[in-house]
């Protein structure tokens, strides 16, 4: 996993003083690519890991190539911790080696980096979001910062917004904040902010105490929680060719199997945040997929059929 690799490359580069990314790629038994994108991530995350290009160069930690865990200042040990923390549940080999790494910190910086390995989440995925914007805002969850950015939800204009900062999580192929409003009528409300959608941030010099037993795991599961109960607003109940099942299903969406019918067609039950979302989904499956019910959006599938019969005539059966 991730997070034993970069404690490994830490020490095995206050050992050596200086490696190359081959060298560290035998070592570790991975590709020399994954050593230097691990090597890259410590330096971009602040951590002093330089590159020395030219011959006889490599990879060295700041301080004549050598350095102890005990050297390390806050700002280092916080992005230390927000890089480690939230992969190194992947394993209990990487749980172990980011305690002994914690207990290896000065007293004073420990609190830091706890906080910052709490602050992340990562899910399996990719995000592109802003570097800069991500980093401003864990340093703003771990200091307990409050923070000002404009934000543009999906179908609405820009709003300013001011939050109390509590957690990231990457999802997918996207990063979110985890925050309580702050201010206003809805002061205290906790909220979720995709970060590719903030704009205009700020970091304010007010700070906050985070709930009492906040956790960033049960917050976000209750966020997942939502977000179903959304998705699934509207139902259909389906009845497709068995040829087509797969396909239809990869259009669609959320969908189960509930069995197949005398006549062999495979029932299945579809849901989306609304029926108009489930009207456009199934129209192009006319042809292999009837809905049974409900009526409504039997009605409004039969709507769109006339609508299109109205402008491009009936075609050949």
């Amino acid at each position: 996993m991730r997070a034993d690799r970069l404690v490994a490359t830490l020490l095995l580069m206050q050992a050596r003083g200086r490696v190359t990314a081959r060298e560290l790629a035998e070592e570790l038994e991975i590709s020399v690519a994954t050593a230097r994108r691990d090597l890259e991530a410590l330096s971009g995350a602040g951590v002093p890991v330089y590159p020395q290009p030219g011959r006889g160069g490599g990879w060295s930690l700041l301080g004549e190539g050598r350095t102890d865990l005990s050297g390390f200042t806050a700002s280092e040990a916080r992005a230390l911790f927000l890089l480690l923390g939230p992969r190194a549940g992947e394993s209990d080999a990487g749980r172990s080696a980011l305690r002994k790494v914690l207990r290896a910190l000065p007293a004073t910086f420990r609190a830091d980096a706890e906080a910052a390995a709490d602050a992340v989440i990562v899910r399996p995925g990719g995000s592109e979001t802003d570097a800069a914007t991500l980093a401003d805002l864990q340093h703003a969850v771990v200091e307990h910062r409050v923070v000002r950015f404009r934000y543009t939800a999906w179908g609405r204009p820009p709003r300013e917004r001011q939050a109390r900062p509590l957690g990231l999580v990457e999802h997918g192929a996207a990063w979110y904040l985890v925050a309580e409003a702050h201010g206003g009528d809805r002061d205290g409300e906790r909220r979720t902010y995709r970060v590719d959608r903030v704009a205009g941030f700020e970091m304010l010099d007010e700070r906050f105490e985070p709930p009492a037993e906040f956790s960033l795991d049960d917050a976000w599961r209750e966020v997942e929680g939502r977000v179903g109960e959304l998705r699934a607003r509207a139902s259909a109940v389906v009845l497709v060719d068995p040829s087509m099942v797969d396909e239809v299903r990869g259009w669609v969406g959320a969908t189960t199997l509930e069995g197949v019918e005398a006549d062999g067609r495979v029932r299945v039950h579809a849901t989306a945040p609304a029926e108009e979302v489930l009207l456009r989904r199934l129209a192009a499956w006319a042809h292999v997929a009837e809905v049974v019910e409900p009526e409504s959006l039997r009605a409004a599938l039969a709507a769109a059929g006339a609508a299109l019969v109205a402008r491009y005539g009936a075609g050949p059966t």
